[in-house]
Formats: C-alpha cells, sequence, structure tokens
C-alpha cells in the first residue's frame, strides 16, 4: 500500500516535499518513482529510484529542480520541489514496480498511490 501526503498549494519559484509512505511488502518494491497527471493530459513520469537509491532518474522538465530520495528505515519516498512553476501544478502519484528495477512508464508499475494535489500560482 501506498499513502501519498504532503501536497499543497505554492506560488510560482517556492518549494513543496511530497511523501509516499510504503506499507506491506516493501521489500519486494524493486522501483519507486513519482508520476503526474495535470487536467486533460497523460499520467506522465517525474521521478524514479532504484535499488534503494543507488540509481535515480528524471524527467527533463524537473532535472536540477527536483530530488527523488528514499528513507529505507521509515518505508517512505519522498520527491522534494524546488523552483517550482505554474506548469508543475498536478496530482502527484507515487507508484512502485514489484517485478523489477523499472518503473519510468506507469504501465511498469503495478503498485499505485491516490494521489496528491500540488498547485502552482
Amino acid at each position: 500500500q501506498l499513502v501519498e501526503s504532503g501536497g499543497g498549494s505554492v506560488q510560482a519559484g517556492g518549494s513543496l516535499r511530497v511523501s509516499c509512505a510504503a506499507s506491506g511488502y516493501t521489500y519486494s518494491m524493486y522501483c519507486m518513482g513519482w508520476f503526474r497527471q495535470a487536467p486533460g493530459k497523460e499520467r506522465e513520469e517525474v521521478a524514479s529510484i532504484v535499488g534503494g537509491g543507488d540509481r535515480t532518474y528524471y524527467a527533463d522538465s524537473v532535472k536540477g529542480r527536483f530530488t527523488i530520495s528514499q528513507d529505507n528505515a521509515k518505508n517512505t519516498l519522498y520527491l522534494q520541489m524546488n523552483s517550482l512553476k505554474p506548469e508543475d501544478t498536478a496530482m502527484y502519484y507515487c507508484a512502485a514496480n514489484t517485478r523489477s528495477g523499472y518503473c519510468r512508464t506507469p504501465q511498469s508499475c503495478n503498485y499505485w498511490g491516490q494521489g496528491t494535489q500540488v498547485t502552482v500560482s
């Protein structure tokens, strides 16, 4: 089970951190990631982390502004978002792949959280 928290409203240029608490078979979550979906748009990759932090991947649109991290002791995934832009406004979803170490597409993930809204104005 994945439960997101920490979304909210912020002005452009501001920062937010969203969290994702994982429970259940967390040892099998080989890859975890963040996706986002804006109204009328497809769900898209934001960032992913593999091997407990050995490798991280970012969408070009967020490179240098967002940082994904993982606290294995707390079974929690984070996304630190800095220099936010209005185009970052979306529902942000936490996801995991328990079958392989790849989770850069929505289709590759088999566990999802309910989402948390981020609004940048």
